[in-house]
């Protein structure tokens, strides 16, 4: 949540924040140690959209390319051993998500599997029952401009068209990477 502090105060500045938390009715105290309901996020997610004329979905597609260079910050030892894009899309729950929980042992993670179809093409399955297949979208987009690549993304089947899971098929463009 702190992450989600840092990005409003980044882009719309500190007092559109602390105005989105008196709208809120929340104390906006958020540290890196603590864990937040999902309906307080969702909540501030939803004034700033209001506030800010940002569809919702954007926003959160935009909060999750914030998350990757927020958590390349902190954690750095975790980022900078993984090679490229690809790679560090198949460590989500391997390698990210295991330190997430030793930090945070009451944090629930997504789940994502993956296969990889050839050399520059990666299948991600994203499951979880918040279904923010949209921030996994961002935070895909962020580990791109993170690790310098260009890549295409097909986004089927949904969970919000009744899929169990979201399939994110991403494809680096070999001539770009």
């Amino acid at each position: 949540m702190n992450l989600l502090s840092e990005m409003v105060e980044d882009q719309l500045g500190i007092k559109e924040w602390n105005n989105v938390l008196l709208q809120a009715n929340v104390d906006g105290v958020y540290t890196s140690s603590g864990l937040y309901q999902d309906s307080e996020l969702l909540k501030l997610v939803s004034i700033i959209s209001e506030r800010n004329n940002i569809p919702a979905d954007d926003l959160v597609f935009a909060f999750g390319q914030y998350m990757l260079p927020g958590f390349a910050g902190r954690y750095p030892y975790l980022i900078e051993k993984i090679p490229d894009f690809l790679s560090f899309l198949e460590s989500i729950d391997e390698v990210i998500h295991v330190e997430v929980k030793k930090l945070h042992p009451d944090a629930i993670t997504p789940s994502f599997s993956h296969k990889r179809l050839a050399q520059h093409q990666l299948l991600l399955n994203y499951q979880s029952n918040r279904k923010m297949c949209r921030l996994a979208e961002g935070l895909i987009s962020g580990a791109a401009k993170h690790f310098d690549t260009q890549y295409d993304l097909q986004h089927s089947p949904c969970m919000h068209t009744g899929a169990d899971h979201c399939g994110l098929l991403i494809t680096v463009n070999a001539a770009a990477s």
